[in-house]
């Protein structure tokens, strides 16, 4: 398949991109890999569940309605069930390989002659003792069964981490009849008074969320954090305790709380392995882009959370100047974005900005890991054999993964990697893959098939 322009990612960034490319005349071709349109943010239930009132479940219905039904009206070809794990640069232009449907087994091919990566981000969870036990799940993961399945992890849950994602998945558990025993935040409101002109634009939001919190009695822990998940065969309940002003758990000030769910995260991570792929410049973990979210390649632009964490908002902003630039680059024109579109990008970026340094995990949370706390899951490697790496010398998570095997696993480490780098002392950095996720070796074989032999 030929086109123009494919952009990769189906969220805001990637369908706002997509739908003001094609308003000025390329022809666009959206690539994801979920069964529909809409990324986590607009995720939506399977039509066969019979939603009768979907919109409760989201923030900014009307703006996903507009978005859905330019899609649907205009001539952007949507290819769901497309799971990329590669894009290279080829003579004329590029080529997105992906995996088709749920078994990711058969190969499909776009070529295009400019690329636009909206490929979103994924959450970070730092482990703690008990935290492999069944009933403990990511809050972006408690999101996605509720939006996707129309279904609630438990019946009593503890909501626990840090940043903003934690009040839009304690607010929908409650609504939809989860008894929320608490929402843990350790970031406090001193830290976040700290960043009040930048974060004025989103008080309205967080006080609606706040009178919700109110409305289903769900206590709000601040400045508190989880030291343990306890049960056996799972999850029976969890101790938080208090922190103090420098980060560690204040003695004495434990408490247990029964529950059979706790939704837990601690921020989110640009999804940057396409980007690296194509040799894009990075910003530290996000994809670096100038005024326009254009890359340092030629030809590859970037928006949304790939290019730093920021919210629906900021993605929509920054899919809509990505895709007038793309459109414009092509046909050879200035771009011209939506004052809007602009105006919105610098305010949500500074927003964004200020949230990241205010929600951030307790500085000394690996004092809490126990040494038989399992900290690489895919490859059970233990906190206690990342620090024997360490006493044989491992300095930095590269040399840990040498001598553990930590991140070697299925999640190439996406889901240790900030754990790893967190007990090495170290800041985390992406880790450079060849592929953005296992591919058979079949496919390997079929794209580049030996000649000449005999």
């Amino acid at each position: 398949m030929r086109t123009d322009l494919v952009v990769i990612g189906a969220g805001p960034a990637g369908l706002a991109a997509s739908l003001a490319a094609s308003a000025r005349g390329v022809g666009v071709v959206l690539v994801d890999g979920a069964t529909e349109a809409g990324g986590q943010f607009y995720r939506q239930p399977a039509a066969g569940l019979g939603a009768g009132r979907p919109q409760a479940l989201h923030h900014r219905w009307r703006t996903w309605e507009r978005l859905r039904d330019g899609l649907a009206a205009g001539p952007v070809r949507v290819l769901t069930e497309h799971h990329v794990w590669c894009a290279e640069r080829t003579s004329g232009g590029f080529t997105v390989h992906a995996l088709l449907g749920p078994e990711q087994e058969e190969p499909a091919e776009v070529h295009a002659r400019a690329v636009l990566l909206a490929t979103g981000g994924h959450e970070q969870v730092l482990p703690f003792p008990g935290w492999t036990l069944p009933g403990v799940v990511t809050a972006g993961g408690a999101q996605a069964m509720l939006k996707g399945g129309l279904v609630v992890p438990g019946r009593r849950a503890v909501v626990a981490g840090t940043g903003p994602l934690l009040l839009p998945v304690a607010t929908g558990l409650a609504a939809a009849g989860v008894e929320v025993a608490a929402l843990v935040e350790s970031t406090g409101p001193a830290r976040l008074a700290r960043h009040g002109r930048a974060l004025a634009g989103k008080i309205p939001e967080a006080a609606g969320y706040a009178a919700r919190l109110l409305r289903h009695r769900v206590p709000f822990l601040a400045r508190h954090t989880v030291v343990r998940a306890h049960g056996d065969d799972r999850l029976t309940g969890v101790t938080v305790a208090a922190l103090g002003s420098g980060g560690r758990v204040r003695s004495g000030t434990e408490r247990h709380l029964p529950c059979d769910t706790l939704a837990v995260g601690h921020g989110m991570l640009p999804h940057t392995d396409l980007a690296d792929g194509l040799g894009c410049r990075l910003d530290g973990l996000a994809v670096a882009v100038d005024t326009e979210q254009r890359t340092d390649v030629p030809g590859v632009w970037a928006a949304g959370e790939a290019t730093g964490i920021g919210g629906a908002a900021l993605a929509l902003a920054e899919g809509h100047i990505a895709g007038c630039s793309a459109a414009a680059h092509l046909h050879g024109t200035t771009p011209a974005p939506a004052p809007a579109a602009l105006k919105a990008r610098t305010g949500h970026r500074r927003s964004a900005a200020a949230l990241e340094a205010a929600c951030v995990p307790p500085p000394h949370w690996t004092e809490q890991i126990t040494d038989d706390t399992v900290v690489c899951r895919c490859e059970e490697v233990t906190a206690g054999a990342v620090r024997d790496a360490l006493d044989l010398g491992a300095g930095d998570a590269r040399t840990v993964k040498l001598l553990t095997r930590a991140g070697m696993g299925w999640c190439q480490g996406r889901m240790c990697g900030g754990a790893v780098a967190g007990l090495a002392g170290c800041e985390p950095t992406p880790t450079r893959r060849p592929f953005a996720r296992p591919v058979p070796l079949g496919v390997l074989a079929r794209q580049h098939p030996q000649e000449g032999l005999s």
